[in-house]
């Protein structure tokens, strides 16, 4: 497809509208997750129907399928062949949301909301760490999580703000993201191609007219030592993290109301400041100390602040201080936490030629788990308790702490040239020289 308009969308200008892919995923989560309920009476759902929309929905499945094939094609036909594509398909899913009068039509909305989103997070990261500075990587990434703050906390705004139009007020906010979407979309036409990408492929056709077969990229991604210890790292905090993070970006209104007692807009209050204080550490932890200090205390104190945060929910009772207090915690937290980090360090942790395709991989791992989960928490809350639930999400987040702070790579200041010669490279005569990845796995396995 041509470019539109005359002019090339560069810088932070390029940055910011990859970035909004994240506002997009996360808005559609929450304006999901904050008409729930409505929904729920609209088209009197029970329990296994609210839980078959957010196990197909953008927080789990339907991005998870989304990522997995994203990633392959990212990696395939490059970073700006997703943007050209991947918010037509999310401007008509959230169009069928908006119009939804069935069953039927939300669920299948949903899918195709989540489908699109999910194709486009591996790009985004992908892109904007390929063409970041790299003494300002992290304040490039961080974008991509201000992005995601940003969007629940504007969504859950407008949730209160529409409250009295009821499920009407749910539709406009579906349609607010169409709108963005669009707009997004056509800025994004004026992208260029990443440039390390285009090196890299004009380096696999070279190879290939001197007759050097490439290795399968997945074959290769489970075959090396570097690669496999780097999904265990970002497979662990991520999806540990995500398994608490994702219930709670779609139940968490749900739960305010149906454990705690909230009215719907007292929930979607209380999740808009939560996201406000994301969006506020985001800034200025992630972004502004991110590059300077210490990524492993960083990440080591978000963590510890999250676990705190549910063991007051879950065992001092939902009265307004546990609540605040809890609201406090995480939501500071997250804005330096597991997906500001995974978005960043898996970014660094493999080669160019399947860096996207990695973490659509990881993503979609991440995903089909929160998935899982997603389908279980409502009938776990209904039969066992919220406690019980609780409970068990703690341990999730004790898991990603720990694997977090023990296996946090060293990568800060340096170009991701640098990093994948020092983690694909080999030594000879004392001087240490890059390779391919095939060739280092050799030496890798040795």
């Amino acid at each position: 497809m041509a470019r539109i308009g005359s002019k090339s969308t560069t810088g932070w200008k390029a940055t910011i509208s990859v970035a909004m892919a994240n506002y997009i995923e996360a808005g559609s989560i929450i304006a999901a997750a904050s008409s729930l309920t409505l929904w729920q009476a609209y088209l009197h759902l029970n329990s296994i129907s609210v839980g078959l929309l957010s196990a197909l929905s953008a927080n789990a499945f339907g991005a998870a399928i989304g990522a997995l094939f994203g990633g392959y094609l990212t990696d395939k036909y490059g970073r700006k062949f997703i943007y050209t594509y991947d918010l037509l398909v999310y401007m008509l899913g959230v169009f069928l949301i908006a119009v939804s009068v069935n069953f039927p039509m939300l669920l299948i909305g949903t899918i195709i909301t989540g489908v699109a989103v999910g194709t486009g997070v591996p790009a985004s990261w992908t892109y904007i760490a390929e063409e970041a500075p790299h003494s300002k990587r992290a304040a490039h990434v961080g974008t991509a999580q201000l992005a995601w703050s940003t969007g629940p906390m504007i969504t859950f705004l407008l949730a209160v703000l529409l409250a009295p139009l009821g499920l009407l007020g749910s539709r406009i906010i579906f349609l607010h993201l169409l709108v963005i979407a669009f707009i997004t979309w056509y800025i994004r036409q004026g992208l260029e191609e990443s440039a390390i990408w285009k090196e890299d492929k004009e380096k696999e056709k070279t190879d290939a007219r001197l007759g050097k077969k490439s290795r399968s990229s997945l074959k290769e991604l489970f075959r090396l030592k570097v690669n496999r210890q780097a999904l265990f790292l970002l497979i662990g905090i991520y999806l540990f993290w995500n398994l608490t993070a994702g219930a709670m970006g779609y139940f968490m209104p749900y739960i305010y109301q149906n454990v705690g007692g909230l009215t719907n807009e007292q929930a979607n209050l209380l999740q808009a400041f939560l996201w406000a204080l994301t969006v506020l550490t985001t800034y200025v932890v992630f972004m502004r100390l991110g590059d300077r200090y210490s990524r492993r205390f960083l990440f080591g104190l978000g963590a510890v602040m999250g676990i705190a945060a549910w063991l007051i929910l879950t065992f001092t009772g939902m009265n307004w201080f546990s609540l605040f207090a809890f609201v406090i915690l995480w939501g500071s937290a997250a804005g330096f936490g597991a997906q500001a980090f995974y978005g960043l360090w898996a970014s660094e942790l493999f080669p160019t030629r399947y860096r996207a395709g990695a973490q659509g991989f990881i993503y979609f791992l991440v995903r089909f788990g929160i998935a899982i989960w997603s389908f279980l928490l409502p009938t776990i809350m209904d039969t066992l308790s919220f406690k019980v639930a609780g409970i068990v999400m703690i341990v999730f987040l004790v898991i990603h702490c720990i694997i977090g702070i023990a296996l946090a790579p060293s990568t800060q200041g340096k170009t991701l040239e640098e990093i994948e010669k020092e983690r694909f490279g080999t030594v000879r005569d004392g001087v240490k020289r890059a390779v391919t990845p095939t060739t280092a796995a050799e030496h890798l396995n040795q």
